[in-house]
């Protein structure tokens, strides 16, 4: 049985009077790809950013690796993040700066390598991604899809126990946004990390997912396969899937 990584133990979250979690309990398995669901406002993002510790929780703990972050002081969190790779929405490159540039970042920022292993490290992850021999070209050169796949290069560089993607195929066309869903199972095979998704795209669910968690009225509704879902009579999960709610 694959231990728990990461735990939240009845996290509560407000902002401006608005509870945004209202108890979330949800623990993730090493080595699995779950999902997060939920409508707008339903605090999945601030759910990734409370598990690196960018958002504090009004109550409640979060474990990652062991470790709780909701005590963490700020340099004990910078060396947690070390582990966490994060694939943000808009891919979120440094314009002005090379593929090899944007991808060396976290590696000069975390790590300690000579410039050989440097290099070394960005083609290792650009051939992972399927991009060998970009490390030269502006992000502006880039199509949206290879943006993505250069910012997932990024996200694995320092080869983190966990990803977290927001939102990985918002944008993309069909083809494209397959070929970024067949990414995130083959580096969770090669790679064995740990992957948490936030989307609304119900395809890239399906095709990822070991396992979902769906946020409703600051709760996790459920957790299930997406089998379990679809044939769900929770009258929340069917008004989803149907796309009854605003998504």
């Amino acid at each position: 049985m694959s231990k728990i990584i990461i735990e939240f133990k009845d996290v509560y979250k407000s902002f401006n009077g608005f509870q945004v979690h209202n108890g979330i309990n949800l623990s993730i398995l090493e080595g699995e790809i779950i999902s997060l669901l939920g409508g707008s406002g339903s605090g999945k993002s601030v759910l990734l950013k409370e598990l690196i510790g960018l958002i504090k929780p009004d109550k409640g703990n979060i474990a990652v690796l062991n470790k709780n972050v909701t005590e963490m002081k700020e340099e004990d969190l910078i060396r947690l993040r070390e582990h966490v790779g994060m694939l943000f929405q808009g891919s979120a490159l440094f314009d002005s700066l090379t593929v090899f540039e944007n991808i060396a970042y976290p590696l000069r920022e975390h790590l300690k390598l000579t410039e050989n292993e440097t290099k070394e490290r960005v083609s290792e992850k650009l051939n992972l991604v399927g991009l060998s021999g970009i490390e030269n070209k502006m992000p502006a050169e880039l199509s949206g899809g290879m943006k993505k796949r250069v910012g997932l290069a990024r996200a694995i560089a320092t080869e983190p126990d966990i990803i977290l993607y927001d939102e990985p195929t918002t944008g993309l066309d069909p083809i494209t946004a397959q070929r970024i869903n067949e990414l995130i199972i083959e580096l969770r095979k090669k790679l064995g990390i740990t992957t948490i998704v936030v989307t609304h795209d119900l395809h890239c669910v399906k095709t990822v997912s070991d396992r979902i968690a769906m946020l409703y009225e600051g709760k996790i509704l459920t957790v299930g396969t997406w089998e379990q879902l679809a044939t769900s009579g929770l009258q929340a999960v069917k008004d989803f899937i149907s796309g009854n709610i605003c998504m």
